[in-house]
């Protein structure tokens, strides 16, 4: 695991924080989480965190950058869990995945975290738990410093409007935790 998070490091690809890693493991161990559906893969870091937890934890994962996803598959490999986690190469938006989860994880492109969210809430349990991180994205969503890039403006303004759209959402009850890099609980209600 050291090894991943060297690479990501190296290589400046995202994963979470180590809390952030640990409130999920954790979540998915006192919940009994059995099937996840995550949707943003990068290397597999948190995938195979989340398969390690229990022999009967199955993960379907969706990556749309071809170089991740196939180094994904190589560390999922070198973990031997291919047969626990099943890596979707495409666009989470244009690909459709049949089977209701346990838990649905969302971590990708921040700025269409509220499309994943509805188009996937079909596909989690009544009783399931979607989970999406980077709700404070680096401190910046909850700073009061002006932000002068543009594109971050825009992102860091998306962000808000996910966490609005949680927030008034009828159907599901979220709670926000200040773990990692800001994480939301979304129940429904």
């Amino acid at each position: 695991m050291d090894r991943l998070k060297e690479y990501a490091c190296e290589n400046k690809i995202p994963i979470m924080q180590e809390d952030g890693i640990l409130f999920l493991t954790e979540y998915i161990r006192k919940n009994n989480v059995k099937k996840i559906l995550e949707i943003g893969t990068a290397i597999g870091y948190s995938a195979i965190n989340m398969a390690l937890v229990s022999d009967d934890v199955v993960v379907t994962t969706i990556e749309k950058d071809a170089e991740r996803y196939n180094e994904a598959l190589c560390n999922i490999k070198e973990f031997g869990l291919e047969n626990r986690i099943k890596v979707i190469l495409g666009d989470a938006l244009e690909v459709n995945v049949d089977g209701i989860y346990d838990l649905i994880f969302i971590d990708a492109a921040k700025a269409q975290y509220i499309k994943f969210f509805e188009k996937f809430k079909n596909n989690l349990s009544l009783e399931g738990t979607i989970i999406s991180d980077n709700l404070d994205f680096h401190g910046l969503v909850s700073s009061d410093v002006e932000i002068k890039n543009r594109n971050l403006k825009q992102l860091v303004r998306k962000i808000n409007n996910y966490r609005d759209f949680l927030e008034n959402n009828k159907e599901f009850h979220t709670d926000f935790l200040t773990v990692g890099d800001g994480i939301g609980v979304s129940k429904r209600s």
